[in-house]
């Protein structure tokens, strides 16, 4: 794109374009280049093309978030995937920074998140990717990952948000939990909060961002929203494995072989098993045991 005698607020919409490596953000600086670029009749050719690559970037944004990919690059989709959905300003930095080991960018005016934030949040050893992406009313909001995610996490700050938010995140594949952020609601407000809540049959938990009040009560939420099985592994005569492996519910010891290496099943002579699935310490099982969460499993190969 020629940008000769443009202004210098053109040229610089055109190199932000350039640089951009996410549709959102060119999208939008395409948008300023469009605003900043004369109107006159010997610019007509080069507005339409502008109009016309416009066009293309939002059909190429809409079927993407359609087809369910994110268009955030480096988005890599963990075992354990929550997104945090919000109207501006209701606390989804604070919320992210205090769960997770990220430092997202936090403000008193609206709009402050741009693009998507990735973090991990650790529960009881087990890692969760917790995503907070741009309020719902923000041009950046990104539905392809609300559509893809485990869980859907609604943080709202008073009960009106529910349905707003829920216009636009229409059927999400993941488990809904609504997340009541109180900043300043009295004893009796919140048990009318609660009381509502209940009535409607929401999973819920109420917190508060400042004081940090039942923030572990929203971390078990959140874990138990996956129905996952933690199961840790052990070599014989050594201590089990500090992480546990993460395995879809009824998942069998022989799930458990080949997450560790495929085709590794083939090789295991003898399996024992220690927790909750096993009669007694120890139990030699075969390769067709279901699997409990906690349950412990060691191998030994041919």
């Amino acid at each position: 794109m020629a940008s000769t005698n443009q202004s210098p607020f053109y040229q610089r919409a055109e190199k932000n374009f350039l640089e951009a490596e996410i549709p959102e953000e060119k999208i939008r600086f395409l948008k300023e280049m469009i605003k900043e670029c004369p109107k006159h009749k010997s610019a007509e050719n080069m507005l339409a093309n502008l109009k016309t690559r416009l066009k293309k970037l939002q059909q190429q944004l809409e079927k993407s978030k359609k087809s369910g990919k994110s268009s955030f690059k480096g988005i890599k989709k963990e075992d354990m995937q929550a997104v945090l959905v919000s109207k501006t300003n209701t606390g989804k930095s604070s919320l992210l920074s205090i769960l997770t080991n990220t430092k997202p960018e936090i403000a008193g005016y609206d709009f402050t998140t741009k693009e998507s934030v990735i973090g991990m949040m650790n529960y009881e050893g087990t890692q969760i990717q917790l995503i907070e992406i741009p309020a719902i009313e923000s041009e950046y909001y990104n539905k392809g990952v609300v559509h893809t995610a485990d869980t859907v996490l609604i943080l709202i700050k008073n009960l009106e948000e529910i349905q707003e938010i829920e216009k636009v995140v229409k059927n999400p594949k993941g488990k809904k939990i609504i997340v009541f952020n109180n900043f300043n609601k009295n004893s009796e407000e919140l048990r009318k909060i609660k009381a509502t809540l209940k009535s409607k049959k929401y999973n819920f938990v109420i917190i508060n961002t400042k004081t940090k009040e039942n923030l572990e009560n929203l971390k078990e939420k959140i874990f138990q929203s996956f129905d996952n099985l933690r199961i840790f592994t052990k070599e014989p005569g050594k201590e089990k494995s500090n992480r546990p492996m993460i395995l879809k519910p009824h998942s069998t010891v022989k799930d458990v072989a080949e997450k560790i290496l495929k085709g590794f099943s083939n090789q295991v002579k003898e399996t024992k098993i220690w927790g909750p699935s096993s009669k007694f310490s120890g139990q030699k099982i075969g390769l067709k045991h279901k699997l409990k969460d906690l349950d412990v499993v060691e191998f030994r190969t041919k």
